[in-house]
């Protein structure tokens, strides 16, 4: 693996494209840095310092792990890139559900380019939405416990606000474009997986702070206790390598035809369905909608809507229970928006294609609907385990949710795929120029 990590710089076209994409990371990570005007920046960090030692649970905990930490020193890129992920998963759902939209995807490379162009347009609505909550959550003492963050509250600073983190998304989703044109990997993907890695120092640093036997204010964890944790980290890496990369591969044979004097068909392939089609997006929606009614009670302080939110919260069963269903419930939204059965069918019929023991037509569309719903199943239970393994983590080992975060939940998910994806993309490259790939046997597998 070393020896293919030294061949990438020995093609000058390879090598181009991944120092550019590393400088646009140093861009990133430099912008995560740069202060919003108005902050009090120290009081911010003491509330995220005290909000990570604890649960850890609120939507903006989880913004701030996105956003690689910018969030809790509130600089230019606040908001990082979730305004244009969660656009894009938006239009994916329109475009599978208005007739015009999918005739517009259909389109070919022309109706892409304005998918997108609605996509960006989606991410400006957004961030203006967002960033004007966020202005006025930082100008709410009660969500801070009577200190004040905006040093001069008012509609100046809401403004400035909005526009400053409006446009540091903006600028986000412009350096991913960018990545994706000149760069290797996905660059959406890239930023984000480049944000919740920049948190592992301070996990590394809060682990090593529990392992002291001079602090006695922190949890103290055994080296044991350590050991079992690297076993467990190990474990739940190769897990969701093999989840993510896993496909219940369905045979196809084609029919032989006859035109003059050519023959056409008689090929045998396979339609592979993914048991994680959802990837992330499942767990990233059941989040927003389980921690929204604990962001309102910050906002609206109601008996009834704090009442609420002490039930929805971590460590309760119900919040659980709702986020375990909620996560089934999308993966097996989001796999009948992307794979439909009837279409598929229907192409295999008209390409004179079927599957060995199943007749064309609709006993195909049953068949593949029946094997998708239950590996679908799989792959959403695997999903509920992975999303509330860090809080099991907290529980068990005593430790703060920052480190918990490393060892399961959205973040360990969107690693190891866009990792995978990347390296499946370099692995292309050196096989393209004759030099061998990562593994000496066999080929990465991207998640797509």
């Amino acid at each position: 693996m070393l020896k293919a990590f030294t061949n990438c710089f020995r093609i000058p076209d390879l090598k181009k494209k991944i120092l550019f994409t590393l400088g646009i990371i140093v861009v990133y990570r430099i912008g995560c840095f740069i202060p919003t005007p108005g902050i009090n920046a120290a009081v911010l960090a003491e509330f995220f310092q005290r909000m990570n030692q604890s649960g850890g649970g609120t939507i903006f905990g989880i913004m701030n792990m996105f956003s690689g930490g910018a969030l809790e020193k509130m600089t230019v890129f606040s908001l990082g890139i979730m305004p244009y992920i969660s656009s894009s998963i938006i239009m994916q759902l329109l475009t599978a559900i208005i007739p015009a939209l999918e005739k517009l995807a259909k389109e070919g490379h022309a109706g892409h380019q304005k998918i997108t162009q609605y996509t960006r347009y989606g991410t400006l609505v957004l961030s203006l939405i967002q960033s004007y909550f966020i202005a006025l959550w930082l100008e709410s003492p009660q969500a801070f416990q009577g200190l004040r963050v905006v040093n001069d509250p008012g509609l100046g600073f809401r403004f400035t606000t909005v526009l400053t983190l409006t446009c540091g998304t903006l600028i986000l989703m412009w350096l991913g474009e960018q990545i994706q044109e000149s760069g290797i990997g996905n660059g959406i993907s890239l930023v984000i997986t480049a944000g919740i890695l920049s948190r592992g120092p301070d996990a590394l640093q809060n682990l090593i702070l529990l392992l002291s036997p001079k602090v006695a204010t922190m949890r103290q964890i055994q080296p044991l206790t350590l050991l079992i944790m690297v076993f467990f980290l190990v474990a739940v890496v190769l897990s969701i390598t093999l989840i993510t990369q896993g496909q219940r591969k369905i045979p196809v044979q084609y029919a032989r035809r006859i035109v003059g004097r050519r023959v056409y068909g008689g090929q045998s392939t396979y339609i592979p369905l993914k048991v994680d089609t959802s990837g992330v997006i499942a767990i990233i929606f059941a989040q927003s909608i389980i921690l929204f009614p604990a962001t309102i009670a910050t906002f609206i302080p109601h008996k009834s809507v704090q009442m609420l939110a002490t039930f929805i919260t971590r460590g309760h069963f119900l919040y659980y229970t709702i986020y375990g269903l909620l996560i089934v419930f999308f993966c097996y939204f989001y796999t009948a928006i992307v794979f439909n059965p009837v279409d598929v069918a229907e192409n295999m019929k008209k390409y004179g294609g079927f599957i060995p023991g199943v007749r064309p037509g609709t006993p195909t569309a049953d068949f593949l609907d029946f094997v998708m719903t239950r590996i679908t199943l799989a792959g959403s239970l695997f999903i509920c385990i992975v999303a509330i393994m860090p809080d099991a983590i907290m529980a068990a080992f005593k430790v703060p949710y920052l480190v918990a975060s490393f060892f399961g939940g959205t973040g360990v998910l969107i690693i190891v795929g866009v990792m995978l994806d990347t390296m499946k993309q370099i692995e292309s490259q050196l096989l393209m120029h004759h030099y061998d790939g990562f593994m000496k046997s066999g080929q990465l597998k991207g998640r797509r």
